[in-house]
């Protein structure tokens, strides 16, 4: 931990007694925080890698916005990995973010109950596996042992013993170490039923103590990359933060899609109707609603913290890391803007 930065521009940024007066005030600390990190380095490299397709109920994915549109059941969710490289003090680090091992992540309870009652629909026409982790770390030139940390913006349906080991089995990624926030660590040790539903079982059991670091509050990694706590969809959630020739992206699962922060401008089936009756500007991922409110304001902070886009300044610069995705199956949840993939710099390969 001693070469990570703490950063303090959110220090106090909720503090406020008045819900709105909590959103102003971090919409203010984060656009302060876009200007340090536009003015400092960019990452070394960022890319975006297909890996699953999944079915979301629409219900939670917009929370409640198909809800005049019943037959708007489920969204499609494209879950991606994301390979970022930093410069440290400590020399040139390489990250997996969002590393999905989808073969095991499919034990979370909410998915094993929906594949258990229509596992051929589900396995032949609605879940699209595309690739896995290790084959897309071999495709650009990495070795497992290249990889120096992980991390998700929050451990929904993740298990992370196969990538670093527990004392049944060894590390895919035998250098890695898991980056995540205390908060995150400790409620995934001791969930209730309510959260439970959306973890996958015994996902960090045996992991060794030492491949763990929990980190508090919001830090920075190193050169054009940092990890900003944005609480609300769980307690312990952080956005990734990069710095690129595209601006700065911001990753993380409080939306499932860039209509979500920018509802009024959706094409899917009721949103923006329903974004413009309630007066919101954001409509959160809601499928455990540990805390809406923070999570309203954490979505503020995280599209302040990105800016315009630069493909289309009217939508923010967010890139989910599962993107509701156009299906001919689920009509009504095409998204008006879509990130779909993003490429920048040069991956270096350590000699």
């Amino acid at each position: 931990m001693s070469t990570f930065k703490q950063i303090t521009d959110f220090d106090g940024s909720r503090d406020a007694h008045g819900q709105q007066a909590r959103v102003e005030d971090t919409r203010a600390a984060a656009g302060d925080f876009r200007k340090a990190m536009l003015a400092g380095p960019k990452a070394r490299y960022f890319r975006s890698f297909d890996l699953v397709r999944v079915p979301y109920p629409s219900r939670y994915g917009l929370r409640n916005a198909f809800s005049r549109e019943k037959w708007v059941e489920y969204l499609h969710i494209q879950n991606r990995l994301f390979v970022v490289q930093f410069d440290t003090p400590e020399g040139t680090k390489t990250m997996l973010v969002s590393p999905s091992d989808h073969e095991r992540g499919g034990e979370t309870p909410f998915f094993r109950r929906l594949q258990d009652k229509n596992p051929e629909v589900l396995s032949n026409l609605i879940v699209k596996r595309q690739s896995t982790v290790p084959e897309i770390i071999a495709a650009i030139g990495l070795k497992p042992e290249d990889i120096d940390y992980i991390t998700y913006d929050h451990l929904h349906t993740q298990d992370v013993r196969r990538w670093l080991g527990t004392n049944m089995e060894p590390a895919v990624f035998p250098n890695a170490k898991l980056l995540v926030h205390w908060r995150e660590w400790e409620s995934t040790l001791d969930l209730n039923p309510y959260q439970a539903d959306w973890y996958c079982p015994n996902g960090i059991a045996g992991i060794p103590e030492d491949k763990v670091i929990k980190f508090d509050g919001s830090i920075m990694l190193g050169d054009g990359v940092a990890l900003v706590h944005t609480p609300g969809h769980t307690e312990g959630n952080h956005s990734i933060v990069v710095h690129t020739d595209e601006g700065i992206w911001v990753t993380s699962e409080n939306g499932v899609s860039v209509d979500a922060y920018a509802p009024e401008l959706s094409t899917a089936s009721g949103v923006a109707e329903y974004a413009k009756t309630l007066g919101t500007e954001v409509i959160i991922n809601g499928n455990t609603l540990e805390n809406s409110v923070d999570q309203y304001i954490s979505m503020v902070q995280e599209k302040t913290i990105a800016g315009p886009s630069q493909r289309d300044p009217r939508f923010p610069n967010m890139f989910p890391s599962s993107e509701m995705t156009p299906f001919w199956a689920f009509p009504g949840t095409k998204p008006a803007f879509y990130v779909g993939e993003a490429h920048h710099g040069t991956l270096t390969l350590p000699k």
